[in-house]
């Protein structure tokens, strides 16, 4: 069994953290470079940091930005936002991100996923899915979920797979900031589909959503944000707690 990953999520708008509910209402949280450093202090195994505003903007992500992170922290950490072609993923990996994260560029040109998974290996590439459920299935979203797609979340979670993913970062649009809990449905339903890892995202508020997840779906990594750049709860606290659940994490 794969051991579970602790993985803070830093959403960068502007050069600052910030943070939403449902992908809206957006506020700030912080310097993203003392939070990285915070985490990877505190116990994190990753950390996924999405420079939300990028796809919209029509520009690339903020290189100098990674660099500096790069320089402080000495664990994994993935980089999404804008991501189009092979020079951006090759750009950011001289910069020092460790994997890249495709999501909207991916769902208009899937060819995208085999050619940075060709040149770079699928374990440097993390596709990001943003579901919705409405209409009675779960819908992917691009466009840092501005606008809806066709796509069924299974098929496209199947598809990313097929063409070279080497782990799929699951966001429900729904449970986004509310800390009601993952969407345990749909994480299961992707991760008993594909055999790649499945990074849960949206809805931590609590120690037990953690459990709730790595016991009742096969996600590998459990992602938050605002439960740890406000302080509600630490990694270390969150880490110590799922040892006491008999639960294997890194």
């Amino acid at each position: 069994m794969l051991k579970k990953r602790i993985i803070p999520c830093l959403d960068i708008k502007d050069g600052r953290t910030v943070k939403g509910v449902n992908f809206v209402n957006i506020r700030d949280a912080g310097d993203p470079i003392e939070l990285a450093k915070k985490y990877a202090a505190d116990g994190a195994d990753e950390i996924v940091f999405l420079d939300i505003s990028a796809t919209i903007e029509k520009r690339k992500t903020l290189i100098q930005l990674v660099e500096r992170i790069a320089r402080e922290i000495n664990i994994p950490f993935t980089v999404g936002g804008g991501i189009s072609t092979i020079t951006d993923v090759k750009n950011l990996i001289t910069a020092g991100a460790d994997k890249v994260s495709v999501n909207s560029a991916a769902v208009q040109r899937p060819e995208l996923i085999a050619e940075i998974a060709s040149e770079f290996g699928s374990q440097c590439l993390v596709v990001a899915i943003d579901t919705k459920f409405q209409e009675n299935d779960w819908k992917v979203f691009i466009h840092g979920g501005r606008t809806p797609s066709k796509i069924r979340t299974i098929d496209w979670a199947l598809q990313t797979e097929a063409l070279g993913a080497g782990e799929i970062l699951l966001t429900s649009m729904n449970n986004d900031g509310t800390k009601n809990g993952f969407a345990l449905d749909i994480t299961q339903q992707v991760s008993q589909s594909v055999n790649i890892p499945i990074i849960a995202s949206g809805g931590a508020g609590s120690l037990e959503h953690f459990k709730e997840v790595f016991t009742k779906t096969a996600a590998t990594g459990g992602l938050a944000a605002s439960i740890f750049h406000y302080e509600e709860k630490s990694i270390s606290n969150l880490k110590t707690y799922l040892k006491t659940q008999n639960i294997p994490i890194r």
